[in-house]
Formats: C-alpha cells, sequence, structure tokens
C-alpha cells in the first residue's frame, strides 16, 4: 500500500512542526549521558550481509563507548517502518514508539517530514557534523527535498554498472547502447524487481538518460507533464524488456541475487548504487576477478544515504549516539574499505587530523572501483513524486513474482 493511501485513511494531516528530546541535541555531554543504557532498534535495510555485518560492528562500538545497545531490525522496504509509526500516531502513542531510527531515503523521507513524523531539527547539532562536507556532498537535500536537520547523512552512493569484463568487454556509454547489447545478447542482463529500491533506481537511471531535458524531475510531477516526460523510458522498456533475462517474465527480487546471477554466468551486466561494490564482492569471492565498472556518458544518479529518528522513539539520545559514530572518521573509513562495505564517505578530508586523513589514505579502493575522476559529478534525484508514480505504472505494466 502506498504510503499516500495510508495517511489518507488514518486521516492524517500534515502539520510541520519542531520534535525535541528531553534533551538538547546541542548539549552533547547531556545527550551521551542519556543514551547510555538505552536500546535502539535501528530499522534499516537487511538485505545484504555485508551491510549487516557493518551494522553489528556499530552495535558492537557504541556499546563499547557509549553503552548505548543497537538492534538491527530488518527490512526488506523502509515503507513498513513509516506504515508502523504513522500507525502509531494515528492510535495516539506519541512516545514509546517502537522504531528508535530508520536507514531511509527519498519518497519515505518526505512523507515522514510531511507527515510531521521526525525528531528534530538534531542532524547539525552532532559533534561530528563539523567534519561532514556540505559543499561536496550532496546531504543537505534528499531526492530535491531540504533536510532542515530531520536526518543525518552515513554514506554516499553514486549508480554505476557492474560488467563482466570476460564476456561484455566494454564500458557502455548510454541507455540507448544498453538496449541494443541486450538485443544482440538476450537474456543477459537484468534489474532487480521494483520497487526494489536498486530496481527503481535503474528507471529513474534510464529516463534521466534518455531525456534531452531532465529539469522538470526536479520540480514535482504533474497530471499535465507525466505522460510526455516519462514517453522516453516507456518506449525504451518496450524495447527492452523482451531481451531480459528470462525474457522480462521474472526479476532478481534484490541487488545481492543480481550479483549471484553474474558470478553464476546467467548474466554479464548488473546496476549498482554502491561505486566499491564490485571490489568488495570480489574480495569476498562473490564476483569473478574479472568483474568491473563503469558510468554512462552524461553521468550517473548520485545520492546520500541517511538516518532519521521517528518523532516518538523511545531512545532518542541513543539514536543521536548511533548517529554520531556513523559519521566518526573511524566508522566512515570502515565504510569506505571495499573489503568492508565499499561505501563512499560523507566527511571533507580537509577536515580531519593527519592520522584520520592516513586511514582513509591507506585504504586500497579495489581494481574494479572508479576513481572520483572517472566517476565524474554525480546526477541530483528527481523529486520522490515521479518516483512514486513510475514504480506504480511499471508495476501495473511488468510487475511479475520470481
Amino acid at each position: 500500500m502506498k504510503l499516500s493511501t495510508i495517511i489518507a485513511a488514518l486521516g492524517l494531516a500534515a502539520m510541520p512542526s519542531l520534535v525535541l528530546a528531553d534533551t538538547d541535541p546541542a548539549d552533547w555531554p547531556a545527550v551521551t549521558a542519556a543514551a547510555k543504557g538505552q536500546e535502539v532498534f535501528w530499522n534499516a535495510w537487511g538485505g545484504s550481509t555485508t551491510t549487516n555485518d557493518f551494522l553489528a560492528w556499530v552495535g558492537q562500538r557504541v556499546s563499547e563507548e557509549y553503552g548505548v545497545t543497537l538492534t538491527h531490525v530488518k527490512l526488506t522496504d523502509t515503507a513498513d517502518a513509516v506504515s508502523r509509526v504513522l500507525a502509531e500516531k494515528a492510535a495516539g502513542q506519541d512516545t514509546g514508539g517502537a522504531i528508535d531510527m530508520i536507514w531511509i531515503n527519498g519518497a519515505n523521507f518526505a512523507a515522514m517530514k510531511e507527515q510531521d513524523l521526525l525528531f528534530g531539527p538534531f542532524a547539525e547539532q552532532l559533534p561530528n557534523w563539523a567534519v561532514v562536507d556540505v559543499d561536496g556532498k550532496t546531504v543537505q537535500t534528499d531526492f530535491t527535498v531540504p533536510v532542515e536537520g530531520y536526518e543525518s547523512p552515513w554514506a554516499m552512493a553514486q549508480v554505476v554498472f557492474i560488467h563482466d569484463t570476460a564476456r561484455l568487454a566494454d564500458p557502455l556509454p548510454s541507455m540507448n547502447a544498453l538496449l541494443e547489447w541486450s538485443k544482440s545478447n538476450p537474456g543477459r542482463f537484468t534489474f532487480p524487481q521494483p520497487p526494489d529500491f536498486l530496481g527503481s533506481t535503474f528507471l529513474k537511471q534510464a529516463l534521466i538518460d534518455l531525456t534531452d531535458d531532465a529539469s522538470p524531475l526536479q520540480a514535482p510531477a504533474t497530471d499535465e507533464n507525466y505522460a510526455s516526460v516519462t514517453a522516453p523510458l516507456w518506449d525504451f522498456l518496450e524495447e527492452l524488456t523482451p531481451t531480459l533475462w528470462r525474457q522480462g517474465r521474472a526479476y532478481p527480487q534484490t541487488g545481492p541475487r543480481q550479483l549471484q546471477l553474474i558470478a553464476d554466468g546467467e548474466i554479464d551486466l548488473a546496476i549498482s548504487f554502491s561505486p566499491g561494490e564490485a571490489s568488495t564482492a570480489i574480495a569476498n569471492f562473490q564476483l569473478p576477478e574479472t568483474a568491473r565498472t563503469f558510468v554512462l556518458d552524461k553521468g550517473t544518479l548520485g545520492n546520500a544515504s541517511f538516518v532519521a529518528i521517528p518523532y516518538n522513539s523511545s531512545a532518542t539520545e541513543g539514536a543521536m549516539v548511533v548517529a554520531n559514530f556513523l559519521l566518526s572518521p573511524e566508522a566512515q573509513a570502515r565504510a569506505q574499505d571495499p573489503s568492508i562495505l565499499g561505501y563512499g564517505t560523507v566527511l571533507n578530508m580537509d577536515a580531519l587530523q593527519d592520522d584520520q586523513q592516513a586511514a582513509f589514505d591507506a585504504l586500497d579502493l579495489g581494481v574494479a572501483t572508479l576513481t572520483p575522476a572517472q566517476l565524474g559529478t554525480a546526477l541530483p534525484e528527481p523529486h520522490p513524486s515521479w518516483m512514486t508514480r513510475i514504480e506504480a505504472d511499471w508495476i501495473i505494466r511488468y510487475g511479475v513474482s520470481e
């Protein structure tokens, strides 16, 4: 069920306001004192073993340093967590909520912010905000929506395409080139089934690459412009879908399942939102050593991953402690290590101490990871309203079950 439908059914109106904890986020000693002994239930995507292992390490470190217990509640769809908070608000449960922190982006963040379901602002009061690269990274907007301190960044992502060079030797410069290659090599490409975020990302990336003017995507979709703006995408998919793995009659459910298909020799090309994922997968023996990555000539989508705190969290201070630790040079360097996660950092290297910079400089990003110069400038995400409508239309046109 879509968030807008849930909101309407619960009779909730948008009433933006500040939702502050008893402890001032700017009083960090008071925050850490109140956090000691709290258990933070972090609702986050659970579809990747490497990500789950990293979150477990975060839990170990915040327990050692702050006395905070972190419990990872594994999600397949972030909207499930948002729906839970919406239901609690409708029931008048304004304290003691079941969810203390959410890994969130895009439409889900926009819906929670609009419906006054978020604690904050807090992010820019975190001590480690001082070393965040606010000028060079997209950490103050989320899919065009101003963040305004209601969520805290913890990783940078940009779309890359992973290819097995033993079977697809050269990068593909555009979506039209991908289409022509797929026609000549039927069954060798697929993407995760929307609304999986990577599948939806493929649809957005295709639309942006195919359109001559992407500027309308930076504003909300309207009934007047939706059909004309998205027409190139549907034309593209009409030609592409029959050439996909299993002729588009089935799709992998997750990104890791995509990579398994490459490892099994069933496909040659996959989409990823982590520039270091291929190197990490090679290091973990999940992809062949011949795997490499590329971006399209016109560029690829990029964004930050954020964490947000529901307005009725029962461990607000503990959640802030976790959010701050995720911004620490220690956690950021570990996340960027391709043998761990291979995520991009949100930190400003020039703001770090010499020993902190050295930890990043010592990282071997891996044979399949593009340099920042090769990645180029990340393209901005469309307004969330576009993806909401595109996902719904794709499910009507092509939705299947594997």
